[in-house]
């Protein structure tokens, strides 16, 4: 009769350790949600905070310059630099030297760095006015570019054709983080005002949204931690298993109870 009560109490106690299982996967789950405080009950709003990224050294440029006089303007078409990018790709544009200059026919040597794109055609316009009629000026980063590393689907730098993007954008390119990814640990390494910055983020807030980093700038790293528990297959392989243990083991429960009180 002990033995038997021994069998019966040990087959309880797997299937214990089991149920624990089942719900500590479980609760893993309220980590993975994002903008977990978000009133989905209302419509809220928020201002937006994007301000124009700046020219900096190293920037490719395209610049065209048109005009009512094409046969001046035209010296800018055959003047344009060409560079080669990692993927051996030209690019044609104006490359910014270490000092944040350019070099246009006309104007020589121009400090661009710090600089919008919007400024420098502002500046741009000014100064050919005198050499060009009615001169209209379109900037644009070439090599605008952001990396995405860590714990998501697809690790890479990414170019971007637009100046603006967020990195909830950044994440998307990347294939969005994986389950295992921690997601109150995201890391921004971003350069501003000559300044190397590190920024913490928390995916799982709404108040990303706020930020002043949501917005990226050129050569940007987001960096996604993995969580310290991988919790792989939550919803899926882990839970199965777990629900499959504990099947096993209150069978093996039913049938020591009828066999031992027949």
């Amino acid at each position: 009769m002990l033995t038997q009560n021994l069998l019966v109490t040990n087959c309880y106690r797997w299937s214990l350790l089991g149920l624990l299982f089942v719900f500590s996967s479980c609760a893993s789950y309220k980590h993975i949600p994002y903008f977990q405080d978000v009133d989905r009950s209302k419509i809220t709003s928020e201002a937006l905070n994007f301000t124009s990224p700046v020219i900096q050294p190293e920037d490719q440029l395209s610049i065209n310059i048109s005009s009512l006089t094409p046969e001046t303007s035209a010296i800018f078409d055959n003047n344009i630099q060409v560079n080669v990018n990692n993927s051996g790709t030209p690019i044609f544009g104006y490359f910014v030297n270490q000092n944040g200059e350019i070099t246009l026919p006309l104007i020589k040597t121009l400090k661009v760095s710090g600089m919008t794109t919007t400024q420098l055609s502002e500046v741009l316009v000014k100064k050919l006015v005198v050499s060009l009629k009615e001169p209209t000026v379109t900037v644009r980063i070439l090599n605008f570019k952001v990396s995405v590393l860590g714990d998501v689907m697809r690790p890479n730098v990414y170019t971007v054709n637009a100046e603006r993007i967020t990195i909830t954008d950044a994440l998307s390119l990347a294939g969005d983080l994986n389950i295992t990814a921690d997601r109150q640990n995201v890391l921004l390494v971003t350069e501003r005002n000559g300044v190397k910055e590190f920024i913490p983020i928390d995916l799982t807030s709404k108040e990303i949204f706020k930020s002043s980093y949501y917005y990226l700038t050129n050569n940007d790293l987001v960096y996604v931690q993995p969580a310290r528990l991988k919790v792989s297959t939550i919803e899926t392989q882990g839970s199965r298993n777990a629900a499959l243990f504990v099947s096993a083991i209150t069978a093996m429960i039913t049938l020591a109870y009828l066999v031992f009180h027949k």
